[in-house]
């Protein structure tokens, strides 16, 4: 695996974050960033505006079952962080999203206000645009609720460098109603903000300056968070009251970004993870040259992943020695695999010429709930055997 410091692809980490989340305020796209700028979101709020914005609200879930969700703090006392030494081990985030029976628990914040605040600042300084509207963001999970009977596979997911775990939340919820457990993580310092339950919210430590090792560390840093993770929910004794839920030999896992990558990079290094997904991720960290002894791999991106476009892609496709897919999404961008379009069309500027958020959040979610139905549950998806007239966006890729 490549291991060498990438100072140029910490800047495309950069960019490509960076012009995601100028979609918050931007009413045209980002010059000088190609492809990757996104829907836009709304212009800075006048004063006395914030009553009459729009909160975001995102799809129903299609599945059959209700969605829980409930929150972990992860400590790995075997482990110093890797970016900030000082604060001593290793601490995680994690949210749980899971089948529920109907009618319990309460409802789901999207995000805390302080960790909405940041992000603002961070991606979309003086916009005005209010935290409070973006934390108010309608989800479908309710908290706490109490488990469906019977065990399901789980999957990981592994978000963006600069966006928290909560960008995420479609996917995860339309997981969960599909009968799946999902462990939503937020990797610590690589967040605007991540606020754990003493109150403290943690900032960004690496998303401007590139850590030692570069992105590739960026990449093997969240497969040991992730190989905890899974120790922490299928050990002995499992950190979450509802592990039993979980069916420790169905296991796959996703990510946006470098959180796709990072997917790759986890089953490289554990066999316990069985089919993985990317989400328009450069593959900083590569797919060994033997290949993730022949499991299944779904990539999935932008235009700008096609054959020849993105070097890591068609290195990593010829690498791959499993069942795969290469798909490319035609009009997305960056962020069309996240609930940023939700976020843009609720703020009312959207940015013409890219994917809607009702088509964004339709084919994300469908391709790879449909992947992880195939490997992990058994069950055939003519979806994924070839072209859609349904999905006239989509593109098998046969390099």
């Amino acid at each position: 695996m490549c291991s060498e410091p990438s100072v140029l692809g910490m800047n495309r980490i950069r960019r490509t974050a960076a012009a995601a989340a100028l979609a918050l305020v931007l009413p045209l796209p980002v010059a000088g960033v190609a492809s990757a700028t996104p829907a836009t979101f709304a212009a800075a709020p006048s004063a006395g505006t914030h009553s009459t914005l729009a909160v975001p609200r995102l799809p129903r879930p299609t599945g059959p079952h209700a969605v829980g969700r409930s929150t972990l703090h992860l400590v790995d006392t075997h482990r110093t962080d890797p970016w900030v030494p000082a604060a001593g081990a290793r601490q995680l985030m994690v949210s749980m999203y899971y089948p529920a029976r109907p009618g319990s628990g309460g409802p789901a914040a999207y995000m805390t206000t302080e960790e909405a605040k940041l992000f603002l600042d961070e991606k979309a300084p003086g916009s005005g645009y209010p935290p409070e509207v973006l934390t108010a963001t309608r989800t479908w999970a309710h908290t706490d609720a109490r488990p469906a009977p019977g065990r399901f596979p789980l999957v990981l997911l592994s978000p963006g460098l600069g966006f928290p775990r909560a960008t995420l939340t479609g996917l995860s919820e339309e997981l969960a109603s599909r009968g799946y457990v999902v462990a939503l993580v937020d990797h610590t310092y690589e967040a605007p903000g991540i606020t754990f339950p003493d109150g403290h919210t943690a900032t960004c430590v690496i998303c401007d300056v590139p850590p030692p090792g570069g992105t590739p560390a960026v990449a093997r840093s969240r497969a040991k968070d992730s190989s905890f993770v899974l120790d922490q929910l299928t050990g002995h004794h499992p950190a979450w009251r509802a592990a039993h839920m979980i069916d420790p030999k169905r296991i796959g896992m996703a990510g946006h970004s470098i959180g796709g990558d990072a997917a790759a990079a986890t089953m490289a290094e554990d066999g316990r993870v069985r089919a993985g997904v990317n989400l328009d991720g450069t593959f900083f960290e590569r797919i060994p040259a033997a290949g993730l002894g022949g499991r299944p791999f779904l990539m999935l991106g932008a235009d700008y992943m096609a054959p020849g476009r993105d070097e890591t892609w068609d290195a990593g496709w010829t690498a791959l020695n499993g069942w795969k897919r290469w798909l490319t999404v035609a009009s997305a961008d960056h962020g069309s695999f996240t609930d940023m379009p939700v976020l843009s069309e609720a703020a009312g500027r959207p940015h013409p010429g890219v994917l809607s958020a009702q088509r964004s959040e339709e084919i994300t979610r469908g391709y790879v709930s449909a992947f992880f139905d195939l490997q992990l549950k058994g069950i055939a998806q003519p979806l994924l055997d070839g072209p859609s007239a349904a999905n006239p966006e989509v593109t098998f890729q046969h390099p």
